[in-house]
């Protein structure tokens, strides 16, 4: 009994979701985990086309479906081609998961405008169009559908060596509550997960041993994340049975470095 209740209130079966940035360390661990509660996966991708095909490989191998689709975020028509593939393969869309992410350790008094505008980009430009295509594709569609966006702890803290990287995801967090007040009437959600440090390849260059000593000292858990560990609030907020009373929300996965004082 147990098990079929929990089936019931967090399974994905019959669920179709879409994760932009999949292929990376983070987003590809997303699609597993969406894949093994019972959702078929499209692993969007722009530079990654590799590591996109060893996450369809993965999942394809556990017994899931998935496909890889390549789109850059920052470009409308390219979403609106991924989204159309997706449809075309499974008929419907009902889970966006947005995880793209670059970071620049650049000096605040040194950071050009063509940085800027690069991080801008992907970060959160590129996620409001993902939320924008695959959102108005939900409302048109009467789906009701879960948009569940990459925030990061450097959106409320003013972090060492990550400024631009933090005004983006503080623009991520503001969105995202946009869109949770703008589109709930269509039974739509749309929150945010707030990691904490997880090694990933747009962090990893900051990663010293300095840097390192004083993460741990101002995590309670005293360690870094492990990706797996995002599965958990991803699949609950992707599962309209287990939260569907949960919009525009931000849910920190910081091991309780957001939490931290002195």
């Amino acid at each position: 009994m147990a098990n079929s209740y929990i089936v019931d209130k967090f399974g994905l079966n019959e669920k179709i979701s879409g994760i932009v940035g999949g292929s990376g360390v983070l987003g590809g661990s997303v699609a597993r985990a969406l894949a093994k509660a019972g959702s078929r996966v499209a692993v969007i991708y722009n530079h990654g086309k590799e590591a996109a095909d060893k996450r369809v490989e993965e999942i394809s191998a556990a017994g899931g479906e998935a496909i890889a689709v390549h789109a850059d975020a920052g470009i409308k028509k390219d979403l609106e081609e991924a989204r159309d593939k997706i449809l075309s393969k499974w008929g419907r869309v009902d889970i966006l998961v947005n995880a793209p992410g670059v970071n620049s350790t650049t000096p605040i008094l040194d950071i050009e405008e063509e940085e800027w505008k690069r991080i801008l980009d992907i970060n959160l430009k590129g996620m409001f169009f993902a939320c924008q295509v695959f959102g108005r594709y939900m409302i048109q569609n009467q789906i009701k559908g879960s948009i569940i966006n990459f925030s990061s702890v450097s959106s409320e803290i003013p972090l060492s060596k990550v400024f631009t990287y933090g005004i983006s995801k503080a623009g991520v967090n503001n969105m995202t509550r946009f869109l949770a007040r703008e589109w709930a009437e269509h039974g739509i959600r749309v929150n945010a997960v707030m990691p904490g440090f997880f090694p990933a390849e747009q962090n990893r260059k900051i990663l010293t041993e300095e840097r390192r000593t004083s993460i741990f000292k101002h995590t309670p858990m005293g360690r870094y994340g492990e990706a797996e560990e995002l599965s958990g609030p991803i699949i609950w907020l992707a599962s309209n049975n287990a939260s569907s009373f949960v919009t525009g929300t931000i849910i920190p996965v910081d091991g309780g470095f957001t939490g931290m004082t002195i």
